[in-house]
């Protein structure tokens, strides 16, 4: 199973005020686990960024001068996309925004029930705390030392592991023994099973054996007891 972990940065709350989609970030999951592929792209937003969201991502007018448009780079976006699910912390405000750049291109929009969203997700397993993405990882222990500013890349790739802790996906499958392919990699020697030397003696009295014998006797040659001792002929 193929889902995409997707975030944005934006100059703004609103794209309706005119705001727009500075970096894009998106992260490969197969099975519920990273595949190591990722989508990342900074973006030139035509207009300038206030100060006050550059402080929460410090991304300004003079880094992002020099870097692509969204109309240039929208295809191998959605190419990386395809039509896998997509987790998002806030869905709704992410997909406004890329939806309404996609408007812009033009291309066709994204639908919110695409989204998975780990904020919904925590509400139901975790009602009455708060939900921001640093307040979600702290509770989970994940490591949050490189988040000095927002940005689309690492948040996606905080978002992937909180997405993994809330469904309690951290393995794909559970194995209860590792078979003989696997026990070589993970440097386990596969044994074969140990057979006892002799049977183990029997907990019947010679009177409860005999009682059971003349039982099955009762039940005629179709009993499935006695299936085992049929033989076939010449």
């Amino acid at each position: 199973m193929r889902e995409i972990v997707f975030d944005t940065e934006t100059t703004g709350l609103d794209p309706g005020d005119g705001h727009r989609v500075i970096e894009l970030g998106c992260v490969e999951l197969i099975d519920h686990l990273p595949s190591g592929e990722t989508f990342h792209a900074y973006l030139n937003p035509e207009r300038a960024v206030p100060v006050e969201s550059q402080r929460i991502h410090g991304l300004s007018d003079e880094f992002l001068a020099d870097k692509p448009r969204f109309s240039e780079i929208v295809d191998p976006f959605l190419e990386f996309l395809g039509d896998s699910p997509l987790v998002i912390h806030n869905a709704s405000f992410d997909i406004k925004f890329i939806n309404a750049e996609l408007v812009r291109v033009p291309r066709p929009p994204i639908s919110l029930a695409r989204a998975i969203d780990t904020i919904e997700i925590a509400k139901a397993k975790l009602p009455g705390v708060r939900y921001s993405l640093d307040e979600l990882c702290k509770r989970f222990g994940i490591d949050l030392s490189a988040r000095s500013k927002h940005g689309a890349l690492l948040d996606a790739e905080l978002t992937a592991r909180l997405y993994l802790e809330l469904i309690g996906g951290r393995q794909k499958r559970l194995e209860l023994a590792p078979s003989a392919a696997t026990a070589g990699e993970a440097g386990v020697a596969a044994r074969a099973p140990r057979l006892r030397p002799q049977a183990l003696r029997s907990r019947l009295s010679d009177s409860e054996a005999a009682a059971h014998a003349a039982f099955v006797e009762e039940l005629g040659s179709d009993a499935i007891w006695s299936w085992g001792k049929a033989t076939s002929g010449p």
